[in-house]
């Protein structure tokens, strides 16, 4: 009843913020805790400035860090918002004033127990990026290194386990209010942004996703990411190494560097493909804030916060669906949904076909430097609710994050595609991962790891024998009675136990 109460007077606080900007719409849309809405609606007012998606931005800016990250969560769903919605949440800014550097320099003595000035030579309290959950100063090293340093928020944990736990107890009373939409799978999404958020607010977590991109990337000198001081990182506190460079976005500097803007869009399209399809982890905060050209020409990347993981299942499925859709095969496309169990087996093959030549042509059709797989992407999870497609959560992080990738190398070459480029780098993975060879491949190795689970399987086979002939396991006599064990008609139990054995067998090694 206290968590109950507690949330009901933190929504009410957030509904008439709603209603300031005229988007209570976001609240009417989920029908629930009407009487909340009726308390907010005499606050509202009408005919605010802007889109709606620009002025729920704006709410959710003023709401605070937790409502912000909510939004970005949201701009990946468009099957639930729309495109236009979802569009202009895409561009929610996580900016939020920077507090003072003497609270940063507080939390780093908190860190690490000595002074700042025995930590560097030089540390500028001047914040040079602020965002909802920290933000970043320059400093220089005892050692004469130069270093971006990341500082938690104040008190940030508190105020998101607050407005976590309002969010996952509005995803639960609208499970139970409205049945349909558990499909949307409300409860999940906020529990993976929790997981997402914890993981953000400790920075050593960070370190580790920064330290795995560069491992993945270390015989690649075309995408720099920058080193981590492991002796100057703690959990409120992430040092890396300065990462000096030109804004991706930013295309008279790049020239005007001395850099063909082509070849750099041709870097930063392999980059992405590679942490996508490659790798299965990638970066999944591709703003142009983020992003940079370095004076050799090659691209660097910050900020690892939000990263994005694939499985080989996934990588494979995805990678075939996308080449089918650049080559307009339509019914290959659909197909894939269908093998990767995304779609239900009794929906038809021929509707989700038509379904996707009706998505794709409009988009395909365009000249090339407008083509968006993103919004093709975006578009197709609009049609989850007719053919009941289930929500997949690791691929609207991956649509969100092509969204931005696709408006950054446009700002940087608008006549080129990103995904036009790294089309000969998919169809080759694809020759490489779905090819006869990779089918050989893959049976081998499902049969050597069938084969190391014998050994164990044999010895359970062996122990529950013996449990059974030393009447460790007793069989009820009616059971053995209908197993056909006292009638001339009935399968022997021991031919019985037999077939279970094999079926067990077969089931464990496929």
């Amino acid at each position: 009843m206290l968590r109950t109460l507690r949330n009901i007077a933190r929504l009410l606080r957030i509904a008439r913020i709603l209603a300031r900007h005229d988007v209570l719409f976001l609240l009417e849309k989920l029908q629930v805790a009407e009487f909340v809405m009726l308390a907010a609606r005499m606050a509202s007012r009408r005919g605010r400035p802007g889109r709606p998606g620009q002025r729920l931005a704006r709410a959710l800016e003023e709401a605070g860090p937790s409502f912000i990250k909510l939004g970005q969560a949201l701009s990946t769903r468009s099957d639930l918002l729309g495109e236009e919605l979802s569009a202009d949440l895409s561009e929610l800014q996580d900016s939020l004033p920077p507090f003072s550097g003497t609270e940063s320099r507080a939390a780093m003595e908190a860190e690490f127990g000595q002074p700042v000035d025995t930590l560097f030579a030089s540390f500028d309290d001047h914040a040079i990026a602020t965002a909802s959950i920290a933000q970043v100063h320059f400093a220089t090293t005892t050692d004469g290194r130069e270093v971006a340093v990341k500082v938690l928020r104040p008190e940030i944990e508190a105020a998101f386990n607050r407005d976590l736990d309002m969010f996952l107890w509005m995803a639960e009373l609208l499970e139970a209010a409205r049945p349909e939409l558990r499909r949307f799978k409300p409860v999940e999404m906020v529990n993976t942004l929790a997981e997402t958020v914890t993981l953000e607010m400790d920075l050593r977590f960070e370190a580790a996703a920064a330290a795995e991109l560069a491992e993945n990337f270390e015989d690649d000198p075309t995408f720099n990411i920058p080193g981590v001081d492991w002796q100057r990182t703690g959990r409120r506190v992430l040092t890396t190494e300065r990462i000096l460079g030109l804004s991706l976005d930013d295309r008279d500097a790049v020239q005007k560097a001395g850099h063909d803007p082509e070849q750099v869009m041709e870097k930063a399209a392999a980059a992405f493909f590679n942490q996508v399809f490659r790798d299965g982890f990638f970066h999944a905060d591709l703003h142009p804030g983020n992003l940079f050209v370095t004076e050799d020409g090659s691209v660097a990347v910050v900020d690892f916060g939000i990263m994005g993981r694939l499985d080989t299942r996934t990588r494979r499925h995805l990678g075939e669906m996308l080449v089918s859709f650049l080559t307009r095969n339509y019914r290959r496309a659909a197909e894939v949904h269908f093998e990767a169990g995304w779609i239900p087996a009794d929906r038809s093959v021929d509707a989700f076909t038509q379904a996707c030549r009706s998505i794709a042509e409009p988009i395909l059709d365009r000249p090339q430097n407008e083509i968006s797989i993103a919004r093709l992407l975006g578009q197709l999870f609009q049609v989850a609710e007719t053919f009941q497609m289930e929500v997949q959560p690791q691929l609207l992080l991956l649509q969100k994050t092509m969204l931005v990738a696709e408006g950054t190398a446009r700002k940087l070459c608008p006549d080129a595609n990103l995904w036009i480029m790294a089309r000969p780098l998919m169809e080759s993975w694809l020759t490489e991962n779905l090819g006869p060879d990779a089918r050989i491949r893959e049976a081998a190795r499902d049969l050597g790891e069938a084969a190391a689970r014998l050994p164990r399987l044999l010895d359970d086979l062996e122990r529950g024998a013996a449990l059974l002939a030393g009447g460790g396991i007793r069989l009820h006599p009616e059971t053995v009675k209908a197993m056909g064990g006292g009638g001339r008609q009935g399968v022997p139990v021991g031919l019985l136990l037999l077939a279970a054995i094999a079926l067990l067998a077969f089931v464990l090694i496929n």
